[in-house]
């Protein structure tokens, strides 16, 4: 089925007035706007956005329907302001008559290389329809794992954020009242003096705190561009206890699903992993990876260049070798894809139930500690006085 209809004469004479009134236009545009058009280009659209996006011109160009006519129609119906100035530009390329991945190319912060490879390779086939539909798919797939992690990490951070909001609420406001009582502080117990030493930490240099807390964290924002921390950042997270387990899952599952995509839209197996490599969004895995791609290229075997390799399960390379074997790898890729979906779902409600009974043992031990701190040199003083 064809994606890309043959106007008529009469639709090109008007097409090409619209593309000349559209430059003269754009002659007059003024600096505010291209500043605007740059910073919109910067701002990045919702994946819940552009899985419709992808769903609404499948079913449009699956009827026949020209895909600039369709992305012209819903540029109209879009509310997101960033969204529909990128449509917009999509229906200025394809009047020039470039294809759709040339458009999206346009915009790497919205649009990852993994999905323009896939566009641009059923382009080819006359199929753009069923690449968008099956895109939309695997695009909500992956984002729907990568939210289930976000909202089982939620909870927990809320109750950080807050647990430290009220112990330095209590440190700077309601203690130094409580131990104006006690004249002779070092006679009091070591839990005691330890909450008063806290207590002034925060009163008499809460600014250098706050000061310190910036600094590290511009510092860390620099440094961890740089590819040796990258590198060192993504191992660490590879071995936090418990955590590094769903991270790992994630990372196999997304670089089965994006691979067996590109593999099944007839991209080289090569490029499939060079792209890929990029998509897992950890270095460790991109450089073996990227290794991987050479060794294929080298005549080495898939599944002889990951045997015994820490970073791939042995059921992941056994099942790689039985592609080589049946020639069906992304099927039989997209199958693990959707095995370790469900890993990572078991393994974050786990979590969710060991990070509750956690998270209420730290609050019992801090409010312990504040509460012993402050009763004990009281209950003592309160002997003191009964024995006088």
């Amino acid at each position: 089925m064809a994606d890309f209809l043959i106007l008529d004469d009469d639709k090109k004479s008007e097409s090409d007035n619209i593309v000349s009134n559209t430059n003269s236009d754009q002659k007059q545009e003024t600096f505010m706007d291209k500043l605007n058009n740059i910073v919109m280009s910067l701002q990045k659209i919702k994946t819940s956005e552009k899985v419709v996006f992808y769903r609404l011109l499948s079913t449009m160009t699956n009827a026949w329907m020209w895909i600039m006519k369709s992305v012209s129609i819903m540029e109209k119906q879009e509310k997101n302001p960033v969204f529909k100035k990128i449509m917009w530009r999509f229906c200025e390329e394809l009047k020039e008559w470039k294809s759709l991945s040339d458009c999206m190319h346009m915009y790497p912060t919205n649009f990852d290389e993994a999905e323009i490879w896939i566009i641009r390779s059923w382009e080819k086939t006359w199929q753009l329809n069923r690449a968008l539909s099956d895109l939309a798919d695997q695009v909500e797939k992956v984002e729907a794992i990568s939210w289930k992690i976000k909202g089982a990490m939620m909870y927990p951070m809320f109750i950080v954020v807050v647990v430290i909001w009220v112990v330095a609420v209590m440190m700077i406001m309601v203690v130094p009242k409580l131990l104006e009582i006690f004249d002779n502080k070092d006679d009091l117990p070591w839990t005691t003096r330890a909450l008063i030493f806290i207590s002034d930490t925060f009163v008499n240099y809460w600014i250098i705190m706050l000061i310190v807390i910036i600094i590290s964290y511009i510092w860390l924002q620099i440094w961890k561009k740089t590819p040796t921390w990258v590198y060192m950042y993504d191992w660490f997270k590879l071995k936090i206890p418990v955590f590094w387990q769903i991270n790992k899952k994630l990372i196999l599952s997304k670089f089965s699903r994006v691979f067996a995509w590109l593999v099944g839209s007839w991209v080289s197996i090569v490029e499939s992993l060079r792209i890929t490599s990029d998509a897992v969004w950890n270095e460790v895995y991109k450089q073996r990876i990227l290794l991987l791609s050479e060794d294929i290229s080298s005549g080495i075997k898939m599944w002889e260049s990951l045997d015994w390799d820490k970073l791939f399960p042995d059921m992941m390379v056994q099942m790689i070798q039985v592609w080589e074997q049946t020639a069906k790898l992304d099927q039989i890729i997209l199958k693990v894809a959707d095995f370790y979906d469900e890993q990572v779902n078991n393994t974050i409600w786990v979590l969710n139930k060991l990070l509750e009974p956690f998270i209420l043992v730290t609050l019992a031990i801090i409010v312990w500690f504040i509460a012993v701190s402050i009763m004990q040199p009281i209950m003592w003083l309160s002997d003191t006085i009964s024995n006088s």
